[in-house]
């Protein structure tokens, strides 16, 4: 990371935070950087958590890097959410958000991206924060919660930008 001159240096600066799907891993995620070699994103620092290891039902209980349960698979709109686990992983996201924000990169110029149960997270964890951010990029993901949830949603969160994309 190429840090800019100047009293609008983080200003400036952008952040993307990339979540992966079930399963998977953060470093495993980190050859996405190399698709944005654009200039705008030469001052861009990029962060690809891990998800901790945890069971998960859908998978008989095996344990697993995972953001929050998954009670069965296929989803459909009757499947049951796992709002507190997915509550708690956005509480974490907006943690990660919050310290590029107290380190000076301004709300606008931050991005939230997933892929899957990443996506989903990517979905709760944008529409949750508090602030307004830059955006953020949903690859195959669905609503994780309920109307319980949805109802916390805040009328500007509504407004937000959202990329929301199906791969196969």
């Amino acid at each position: 990371d190429q840090l800019l001159p100047g009293p609008m240096a983080a200003r400036n600066r952008s952040f993307v935070l990339w979540l992966h799907g079930l399963g998977d891993s953060g470093p495993a995620n980190e050859p996405i950087r190399t698709f944005f070699a654009a200039p705008e994103f030469r001052h861009t620092k990029w962060v690809f958590p891990s998800a901790p290891n945890s069971p998960v039902s859908c998978n008989n209980g095996a344990v697993m890097p995972s953001w929050f349960d998954i009670h069965e698979l296929p989803l459909s709109p009757g499947s049951p959410q796992d709002e507190s686990g997915v509550l708690k992983a956005v509480e974490n996201v907006h943690a990660m958000i919050d310290r590029e924000v107290a380190g000076g990169i301004h709300p606008d110029n931050i991005f939230v991206c997933g892929f899957s149960q990443g996506g989903a997270l990517t979905l709760a964890s944008v529409l949750l924060y508090p602030k307004t951010l830059g955006g953020g990029a949903v690859f195959s993901g669905w609503v994780p919660f309920g109307s319980s949830v949805i109802e916390r949603i805040s009328p500007e969160a509504r407004k937000r930008h959202l990329f929301c994309g199906r791969m196969e």
